[in-house]
């Protein structure tokens, strides 16, 4: 089987952003993007999804967060989709439930070519660190327009705002993971009655 790889490189004048991303990888990744909490989740998304990831930014974070945040959410959602190319094979699907202590996350997810994000969480403070809560929405806003996923969020229970979102980028890591797999039932067809997504 040929390697499912991408490289996407995104310059804008707010962030210039370059994504290396191999489907069937090791948990491999490397994160350089000014914002270190992004970095930590995303390290969770790797590790959990048996990805390889690189992400490089150079973003306006003397500004604040948001562009960074959004933008690597984009460029994430477009290696996604020139990585799995017309899907032939692929499960398409993927769901994960994952605790942390007092938190429980459930996330699905499907790689159905029409892009959307419910998103079910509510956070008692602003911020992790420095790391304003609300930019998660916005990350996975950016994928899944981009991706051509459609993604639902829900945090169950939980007290700590790191947790929370710890399980949230756990459980989607663990859900890529099972919707990228390449299913030998389908015999290289895609899983949809259309016969394409």
């Amino acid at each position: 089987m040929n390697p499912r790889q991408a490289s996407i490189s995104r310059d804008t004048s707010e962030t210039k952003i370059k994504v290396d991303l191999t489907l069937d990888g090791s948990g491999n990744g490397r994160f350089t993007t000014g914002v270190p909490f992004l970095e930590h989740m995303l390290d969770q998304v790797a590790k959990h999804g048996m990805l390889d990831l690189v992400v490089e930014c150079d973003g306006d974070t003397h500004i604040d967060d948001h562009h960074t945040v959004e933008d690597i959410g984009i460029a994430l959602g477009q290696a996604f989709a020139k990585a799995l190319g017309d899907k032939s094979g692929v499960r398409r699907y993927g769901s994960s439930m994952v605790p942390l202590d007092e938190s429980l996350s459930r996330v699905v997810l499907d790689f159905s070519g029409r892009p959307g994000l419910y998103y079910q969480v509510e956070f008692r403070r602003d911020k992790v660190g420095t790391f304003d809560v609300e930019l998660a929405y916005e990350f996975f806003h950016g994928f899944v327009n981009h991706a051509g996923a459609t993604l639902h969020i829900d945090n169950l229970k939980g007290d700590n705002e790191h947790h929370k979102l710890e399980t949230i980028y756990k459980a989607f890591g663990r859900a890529v993971r099972e919707a990228v797999e390449i299913d030998d039932k389908l015999g290289g067809k895609t899983a949809s009655t259309k016969g394409v997504l």
